[in-house]
C-alpha cells in the first residue's frame, strides 16, 4: 500500500510519536499550524469516517482527551480545535483526526465572512 500513513504505522517513515496504542498512532504533524499540531490516525486503514465502526470511534474520542489534556498541561493551550477532513480537502486517503492547541494570539482564523453561503433557514429546511 502506497499510503504514508500506513508507512509510519509500520515504521517505515519514521514520526515524532506522541502516543501509541493497538488502535491509533498519534504523533506531530511536518506542517504545523500552531506548536504541538498533532494527528490522531487509526492503525486500520480507514479512508472516511463512515468507514469508522462506533468502538473505534470511541477510542480516538478518549484520545482526543488524553491528547488534550497534555497540550494543556505541557504547552499551556486554552483551547483546541479538531479537524477532520473526509473526501474534499482529504490530502491523505487516511482517515486522521487533527488536533490543533489554541493559544492566545495564535493567529489561527476561521471565515465568517462567506458570501457563498446559502440563507440558514432554507439550509436548515433541506437538512431536517
Amino acid at each position: 500500500m502506497d499510503c504514508i500513513f500506513c508507512k509510519i504505522i509500520n515504521k517505515e517513515i519514521p514520526s515524532r510519536t506522541i502516543y501509541e496504542d493497538e488502535y491509533v498512532k498519534v504523533f506531530l504533524d511536518l506542517s504545523p499550524v500552531t506548536n504541538g499540531h498533532m494527528l490522531i490516525v487509526p492503525k486500520k486503514h480507514i479512508v472516511v469516517i463512515d468507514e469508522i465502526d462506533n468502538d473505534l470511534m470511541s477510542h480516538i474520542l478518549d484520545v482526543e482527551k488524553k491528547m488534550y489534556k497534555l497540550l494543556k498541561e505541557k504547552l499551556n493551550a486554552i483551547g483546541l480545535t479538531i479537524i477532520n477532513n473526509n473526501d474534499y480537502g482529504q490530502e491523505v486517503k487516511h482517515l486522521h483526526i487533527h488536533l490543533i492547541p489554541r493559544y492566545n494570539n495564535d493567529g489561527v482564523r476561521t471565515n465568517r465572512e462567506n458570501t457563498l453561503l446559502t440563507d440558514l433557514d432554507e439550509i436548515y429546511n433541506i437538512l431536517k
